[in-house]
């Protein structure tokens, strides 16, 4: 993997390791911790902090009722699933959003392919096949996104963007992602809003493909 160059900002990382980032983000982040050095140990400070924030906090009082409760819940409460581990480009957190199977690809255009990994109230997540030399649609946002690259590399107004380096957009960036002429670019990309598409046939196909 060549060297990673584009991080997640220090605010995204510390609300990942407090928990409160929507799910499509939290994966996205996972997946680029599991290949990043320097985010994974940012998150691993954080969660530090915050542990050593709880552990100086005043007991609270907790009625014994409650407590049996909780122990009755957690003796019920099913084992959890066997994690899943990273398999080629994929990371473990990919793998488990795919279910431990490979890709299902559906074509976009143009070779361009996509398969929705989650779609809901908190955004979506997806990945994106994108041949090399092949560039998708221009567009804006309606919010975030974050695009973490699993292979390959593509440039866009914001700079290049290869194997494990992330782009955050708002919706402040215009720009066409064109992937790089050494192979196709594979893409975990999460949203909260829909793409803004400058072109009006990506807008007319945009309810079909759930972009």
């Amino acid at each position: 993997m060549s060297k990673i160059t584009h991080h997640i900002p220090e605010e995204m990382l510390r609300a990942y390791a407090a928990g409160t980032l929507p799910q499509p983000f939290a994966v996205v982040i996972a997946a680029h911790v599991s290949l990043c050095d320097a985010c994974r140990a940012a998150v691993e400070t954080e969660a530090a902090l915050g542990g050593a924030l709880l552990s100086s906090m005043a007991p609270a009082a907790v009625s014994s009722g409650a407590k049996d409760r909780l122990f009755a819940a957690l003796d019920s409460a099913p084992p959890p699933p066997p994690q899943q581990r990273g398999s080629g480009i994929f990371p473990a957190p990919v793998m488990e959003a795919l279910k431990g199977q490979p890709p299902r690809w559906k074509m976009l255009g143009g070779g361009i392919r996509q398969q929705i990994l989650s779609a809901d109230a908190e955004g979506s997540l997806r990945l994106l096949y994108i041949p090399r030399g092949r560039a998708v649609p221009e567009h804006t946002h309606g919010g975030l996104e974050l695009t973490l690259v699993l292979q390959g590399s593509f440039s866009d107004c914001e700079g290049r963007f290869g194997a494990g380096d992330v782009e955050v957009a708002s919706d402040d960036v215009d720009h066409q992602p064109m992937a790089g002429d050494e192979g196709p670019c594979i893409c975990l990309a999460a949203t909260d809003a829909p793409l803004r598409f400058r072109a009006m046939i990506p807008r007319l196909l945009q309810p079909l493909f759930r972009i």
